[in-house]
């Protein structure tokens, strides 16, 4: 395959050709069988007196519950931090993180060609599009990057430094996704883990030292089946941490699908499903035995805070607890086994 070029406002980078790649065994999961044991008849007043004065043993699951849906959310970035975006679609993302988050070198990448062809996909893409510009100087928007063949962001090659060192601190890829819906399990899951190797082979030659990798999947099948954690050791990573991405935490972000804007048979947008609803979890990989660099609340370096603990958004004291307890290098540790339809990325 030959080299083709990034188009950004206003540059153009070359990328290089992907690697080709053994593709890994993708494995089915049954679904566990569930019985109804209604009781068809109509209760005694003893089964019914007795369920009165019986504790409901779900209070303590649903105060759980209610607990998760309001801590703080776990931000996996410092708003000085060079950050790489890939696959941002609509860009509402990368807006949310200039104009929310203060985020000053923020490099959006777009898989579409050129402006004209993300506005027809994303009609509404043009403030999004002024936001992150508008933000910093340092923002920029790329076009045409394929998260499969990108060229490495990295210091050029010098006498004294003839080796490349990368520049960005955290690369993101939120919801990546081949596209497409199949009822073919087994070839979804074989196609996007191809996709995903491609990304962590391309991408690590643009970290920084102590830079993260973060991928935010959907939870439950057919996600799970793709072992995001073995894939990444591929290319010479391991997991640090991972937490629940809350789309709450970035105001005026929108989940946007591969194909675009969904409209209905009247040419209708706005409607149907909602991804940022959806329940998701972030990865957060580091270079093996390398320690990831701390998330700091403001530009002054204070309030550092470990990926593996939460910080609140704004600045504040670090939370103390680990988000769901995923720690660096641990061993064993099962996915949620919840699963779902096949939902387009």
């Amino acid at each position: 395959m030959g080299k083709s070029k990034w188009t950004v406002m206003p540059k153009s980078i070359g990328h290089q050709s992907k690697k080709a790649w053994r593709d890994p065994k993708a494995g089915t999961a049954s679904k566990p069988s569930r019985k109804n044991n209604w009781n068809k008849g109509q209760p005694s007043s003893s089964s019914t007196s007795a369920a009165k004065s019986a504790p409901n043993n779900n209070q303590p699951k649903q105060r759980a519950h209610q607990q998760k849906q309001h801590q703080e959310p776990t931000i996996p970035f410092s708003p000085d931090d060079a950050i790489l975006l890939i696959g941002e679609g609509d860009l509402s993302f990368a807006a949310s993180l200039v104009s929310h988050h203060h985020c000053s070198n923020v490099t959006a990448t777009v898989l579409e060609k050129n402006l004209a062809e993300l506005e027809e996909k994303y009609p509404h893409v043009s403030g999004n599009i002024i936001k992150v510009l508008s933000g910093s100087k340092s923002n920029k928007i790329l076009f045409n990057v394929d998260a499969r063949k990108m060229a490495p962001l990295a210091s050029k090659k010098t006498k004294d430094s003839p080796e490349q060192t990368g520049l960005m601190d955290r690369i993101i890829f939120n919801f990546p996704h081949v596209g497409g819906k199949s009822t073919d399990v087994n070839r979804q899951v074989r196609y996007n883990q191809e996709m995903l190797v491609d990304f962590f082979k391309r991408a690590v030659p643009s970290l920084a030292p102590g830079g993260t990798i973060v991928v935010t999947l959907f939870e439950g099948e057919p996600y799970t089946l793709w072992n995001i954690r073995d894939l990444a050791r591929h290319s010479g990573l391991q997991v640090d941490t991972s937490f629940r991405f809350q789309a709450a935490a970035y105001p005026g972000y929108h989940h946007a699908r591969t194909l675009g804007v969904v409209r209905n048979r009247a040419g209708e947008t706005g409607g149907g499903w909602k991804g940022e609803e959806r329940a998701a979890r972030s990865y957060v990989f580091v270079r093996k035995d390398e320690t990831p660099k701390p998330v700091v609340t403001g530009a002054t370096g204070a309030n550092e805070a470990p990926l593996g603990k939460k910080r609140k958004i704004g600045g504040g004291e670090e939370e103390e607890e680990e988000e769901e307890g995923v720690k660096r290098r641990r061993k064993g540790d099962a996915d949620s086994d919840e699963s779902s339809s096949e939902e387009e990325g």
